[in-house]
């Protein structure tokens, strides 16, 4: 089965984005492992630039293009966290940013990326394609495609996040990520079984966008037509052709969580560590929170993938 990406892939990603990207903390919390029954090491991509991990993979694309292909700019659809890391890295290099999101994306997270530059085209989740959208746009005026998940470049930029984890805390029993199209998960889970192959690597999935779990479980990309859950960023209807190889091989499982489950992991992590999370960044927390690693699991790390959440959304979890 061929990878897309290798672990220097991911390496050298981390020498490419250093301009752009912050090296965010690795947090513990008593209480948390005293819940979840392990001790538990957060990866705070919340904290990151543009609050969300995207912006390593999305930057990891964009400083590898020559000059002549940012002059006629980039496009990019996303939710939210990947247009802004996206609107970020092309605001950098001054390229022009133009964005394809859903018309019901969160409403902070379409202001942060205007205020970023970029111009945003909306579009109806339920009755129109995204992808089309771009190509439409890339076809009428040119530029470079930053897609959310699936490209190399992205992969490895993602897996940044797992390496700056891994190099804090030394060998782990298990790391989790959320998983989406699968970008973070896999350039996670390469990094990882890399540094220390005995690590097990597992996704969480909101058990209403679980088409990763059931890809898995199919050995084939299945699809989720219109996912609904409370995690926006892990709607993606399917795992990415390039990510999916990738996670068939190196990750054990993908462990599903409610968003009732969720919506208690965002709550934990805002009152007792006193830090915000979206409810996609929150997913594998919630897994762990849950006990729903195996039980002879004694050290995890988990990936916080991000903390862009409206004030009003917040106050309803």
């Amino acid at each position: 089965m061929d990878m897309a990406i290798c672990a220097d892939d991911v390496r050298a990603a981390a020498d490419r984005i250093r301009p752009l990207a912050r090296r965010t903390p690795v947090m513990t919390s008593a209480g948390f492992d005293a819940q979840a029954g392990a001790r538990v090491f957060f990866k705070c991509e919340n904290l990151q630039r543009g609050g969300a991990f995207k912006i390593r993979g999305a930057s990891n694309l964009i400083l590898s293009l020559p000059a002549g292909a940012l002059a006629r700019g980039v496009v990019a659809y996303s939710s939210g966290n990947h247009a802004q890391a996206t609107a970020l890295a092309a605001r950098h290099v001054g390229a022009h940013a133009t964005i394809v999101m859903p018309e019901d994306a969160p409403r902070s997270k379409m202001e942060a990326t205007r205020a970023h530059g970029a111009r945003i085209v909306t579009y109806n989740r339920f009755t129109a394609n995204r992808e089309q959208i771009a190509r439409d746009i890339l076809e009428a005026g040119g530029g470079t495609l930053v897609p959310p998940f699936d490209h190399p470049l992205i992969m490895a930029g993602q897996g940044t996040a797992g390496l700056e984890l891994l190099e804090e805390t030394g060998p782990l029993d298990a790391l989790i990520a959320p998983v989406g199209g699968g970008g973070l998960l896999s350039g996670c889970a390469t990094i990882a079984k890399n540094m220390y192959p005995a690590i097990r690597v597992f996704g969480a999935e909101p058990e209403g966008a679980n088409d990763t779990f059931l890809s898995l479980r199919a050995g084939e990309r299945v699809t989720v037509p219109h996912p609904e859950t409370i995690a926006d960023g892990l709607r993606a209807p399917r795992p990415g052709e390039l990510t999916f190889p990738v996670l068939k091989r190196l990750v054990e499982n993908v462990i599903l969580v409610s968003d009732a489950e969720i919506r208690a992991a965002v709550k934990f992590l805002l009152l007792r560590m006193k830090i915000l999370v979206e409810p996609s960044g929150a997913v594998a927390a919630a897994a762990v929170l849950f006990g729903k690693l195996p039980q002879d699991i004694g050290a995890a790390g988990v990936i916080l993938s991000g903390g862009n959440v409206d004030f009003e959304e917040l106050a309803r979890y």
